[in-house]
């Protein structure tokens, strides 16, 4: 069997095995609702976990809306395939590995829950007494399968999709999973040292955001950044769309992480919008400082990083700071897209800046504002006369960065032995649409005298 037949091989047979190997795990009774439970709380988690899904295929148009149109599908595909192999691999083991018991702090027995065993009818989890554990796995599924989704737009346009399933596996396993025990089980050792992260400021977007940096490093500059083209966006009317959703979504991601239907849950969803609504605007009205016209990118991208810099605050700061919050959010990552394209960076979509940075300042604005008036399990900030907090949340952030983008560019270097990561030359010109899928997305492309116009714009 020849290299080329064994690649083909390889990803069918793993899951065929883990398909077998889900027969000879004995099934057990659902859990016993007698009273322990509290059904508005069930069922408000259940639309949350709904509402977070949601974000993945809105994470599919806002980025397919802003590559070339060559690579629209190819790009969409990679956020959505993570929906299918992140649950498969959750329900294996890599619920077990990020909530199951602790190991020195560092990560779960991956034997706990392994295949789901005793989900279905063990206890709740401690912190969400009120929701069946199932739901409560369920619920943070949708979070690891958003959470690589987010790499796509760094890497867009150049990296082979059988490499990205990869990388997805990988992260999931090194990256994801031990962040999200550190940071979310009571034994992780950044829950231990005080570090609050209420709805995924490290787990999700920092950890998203610098292993953006390690891949665009690794897979180098595309043809295009080298010689300076600027690619007009696929169909932005995607991107207002995917914001959309994304913005709708939200709300679950981070109200629903009050694990309940109760007045927690309504403050996060209030700092959410805001949030979201004040940095829209001001990543335009920045735009507009600086001499370009407001644009219908501008907000979208603007009102993203807001919802990903309140994140991890939601729960935990005012809803009148919330402003403040996405309003000094979106001009640094701003003003960090635009250095980075000073640089040699390849960054395709700004995953970095907006994602990165947003997450980092959202961790320190909580360092800084954080109430226990809005969370009485919380910690006060900065603002509110406790420096200590923000000095904990600042230490948190920093072995965040560098576990995060270490582990990460190992990742990605250990798959490039495997393989070429990248696609080739040709393939890159021809784009990955009709070089990875042989599929075609037309909508929207010009036609000139019977002939497609492919517009090329230098800067």
């Amino acid at each position: 069997m020849n290299k080329i037949q064994l690649k083909q091989v390889v990803p069918f047979a793993v899951l065929s095995a883990i398909a077998l190997s889900s027969l000879f795990i004995p099934a057990l009774p659902n859990f016993n609702d007698d009273g322990k439970y509290n059904s508005a709380d069930i069922v408000w988690i259940l639309v949350a976990t709904a509402l977070v899904f949601l974000m993945t295929p809105g994470l599919a148009f806002f980025y397919g809306g802003m590559v070339h149109r060559k690579n629209v599908i190819s790009t969409m595909i990679k956020s959505v395939v993570a929906a299918g192999i992140v649950s498969v691999l959750w329900i294996t083991v890599g619920f077990s590995l990020a909530f199951g018991d602790s190991i020195n702090g560092i990560i779960g027995n991956p034997s706990t829950y392994f295949f789901f065993k005793g989900v279905n009818s063990g206890p709740s989890w401690s912190l969400a007494p009120t929701i069946p554990l199932t739901l409560f796995a369920l619920f943070q599924l949708m979070f690891a399968i958003i959470t690589p989704g987010l790499v796509v737009g760094a890497v867009a346009e150049r990296i082979r999709f059988t490499s990205y399933i990869s990388f997805i596996v990988l992260f999931g396993l090194f990256v994801y999973a031990p962040l999200a025990h550190w940071t979310w089980h009571p034994e992780g050792f950044l829950f231990k040292l005080g570090v609050f992260d209420f709805a995924g400021g490290t787990v999700v977007h920092i950890s998203a955001g610098m292993a953006a940096l390690a891949g665009a490093l690794v897979l180098k500059r595309r043809k295009v950044h080298q010689e300076r083209q600027e690619i007009p966006p696929a169909n932005i009317p995607y991107v207002l769309i995917g914001t959309g959703l994304l913005w709708f979504g939200w709300f679950g991601f981070n109200a629903g992480s009050a694990l309940g239907a109760n007045a927690l849950a309504v403050s996060a969803f209030a700092t959410t919008n805001i949030a979201a609504a004040a940095a829209g605007l001001s990543w335009m009205f920045f735009d507009v400082l600086r001499g370009k016209k407001p644009s219908v990118l501008g907000f979208c991208i603007g009102a993203v990083v807001g919802l990903v810099a309140i994140t991890p605050g939601a729960g935990l700061v005012a809803i009148p700071q919330s402003i403040f919050i996405g309003v000094l959010a979106a001009i640094i990552s701003n003003y960090a897209v635009h250095l980075k394209s000073k640089t040699s960076l390849d960054d395709t979509l700004d995953v970095f800046p907006c994602h990165g940075v947003g997450g980092i300042v959202g961790m320190l604005l909580t360092g800084i504002f954080a109430t226990k008036t809005v969370n009485a399990a919380g910690a006060d900030g900065w603002f509110y006369g406790d420096a200590a907090f923000f000095f904990t949340q600042l230490k948190g952030v920093a072995i965040v960065v560098a576990y995060s983008f270490i582990v990460s560019y190992v990742i990605f270097k250990f798959i490039n032995l495997i393989e070429p990561i990248r696609v080739s030359s040709e393939d890159e010109e021809e784009g990955l649409d009709a070089s990875q899928h042989n599929e075609k997305y037309s909508q929207g492309t010009l036609i000139v005298n019977g002939h497609e116009v492919h517009e090329k714009v230098t800067y």
